[in-house]
């Protein structure tokens, strides 16, 4: 099991004599969270929304990956602007990353909707500790960083990493309140390489997202809403279907179909008088070859929003005096 997470985390990192491009870590509920996609999404719900979001993937999987995240954004007063945080950490075995980062952008009204420009920048921390599984003495694999075998102390002569570098990200966003949302991004946009002393390198993979999702109102108390999610990083593309089904704004169920990879069930509820807390939880019944060694992933959220109150509108009177 040792040898085969060991083979897993170098075929997810991309390891070829260093450390190579990674995709960015995935969320089943990701119509719940589109600021951490794209920039753009910053303040076009008129409301102030923060979500805290965690994800357990491949349970029982020696050094599977974890994920957690933290997002919030809002409108700026009066001005056309939206701004919003994300800082997002994330392991898969010995490798750590996170992200921080502050989105801004410029609102303005569109037809019916909101549409939404904006970048987001920050830091971005790295690192590959050295503590590698790896082979038993006599079957060293030296296709595998940090593997080699050094005889003369007795010990591995594992991989390090650890370096923080900055990120910046770009993104539109365009939203109909209860009806429509499409939006196309790109993180990552320097595609820096970060190296080590030694012969570890990483590369920060330029990613690039699609997503979008329609309300079909069946009648007042009933809603199903297609969403889907297509992020690729010009090597391989991850294709996210999901079907959910709305019960008088205030109960979901749904599953996601993400390609070659899981089926996902979810459900959700939203609380309070207003409908401003929601929690939500997803299972992905994982379908690749790694079925065999994990009991799935288990995902859960937990949002609020409070709506931002508008101005009432200057009331102007006239004066008989002035016939203007």
């Amino acid at each position: 099991m040792k040898n085969l997470f060991t083979k897993i985390v170098v075929a997810v990192a991309g390891f070829s004599g260093v450390l190579m491009a990674q995709q960015d870590p995935q969320f089943t509920q990701f119509m719940h969270s589109k600021l951490i996609y794209n920039p753009g999404y910053a303040g076009t719900s008129d409301a102030i929304c923060a979500n805290i979001q965690y994800r357990q993937q491949w349970v029982s999987f020696p050094g599977a990956p974890k994920t957690g995240l933290i997002s919030f954004d809002m409108p700026v007063g009066s001005l056309p602007l939206g701004i919003g945080l994300n800082v997002m950490n994330d392991q898969i075995g010995p490798i750590k990353s996170t992200f921080a980062r502050l989105a801004v952008a410029y609102n303005r009204p569109l037809g019916a909707g909101k549409l939404g420009v904006g970048i987001d920048a920050g830091i971005l921390q790295l690192s590959a500790s050295d503590a590698w599984v790896v082979p038993e003495p006599g079957k060293v694999d030296n296709t595998i960083p940090g593997a080699g075998y050094t005889s003369g102390t007795g010990t591995y002569d594992n991989a390090k990493l650890n370096k923080l570098s900055y990120d910046l990200g770009f993104g539109a966003f365009y939203q109909i309140p209860n009806s429509m949302y499409v939006g196309i991004s790109s993180t990552h946009l320097t595609a820096q390489d970060l190296k080590s002393g030694g012969n570890v390198q990483f590369q920060v993979a330029r990613h690039y997202y699609l997503v979008a999702g329609y309300t079909f109102k069946i009648n007042p108390e009933n809603d199903i809403i297609p969403n889907i999610k297509v992020k690729t990083d010009a090597a391989t593309t991850q294709v996210d279907i999901n079907l959910t089904y709305q019960y008088r704004n205030m109960f979901w169920l749904g599953a996601t179909y993400r390609l070659e990879d899981a089926i996902c069930p979810m459900l959700g509820v939203k609380l309070l008088k207003d409908k401003n807390l929601k929690i939500g939880y997803s299972y992905d019944y994982t379908t690749s070859k790694v079925k065999g060694y994990s009991n799935g992933t288990h995902e859960i959220i937990i949002g609020y929003c409070m709506g931002v109150k508008k101005g009432k509108p200057q009331t102007v009177s006239g004066n008989v005096r002035f016939l203007n």
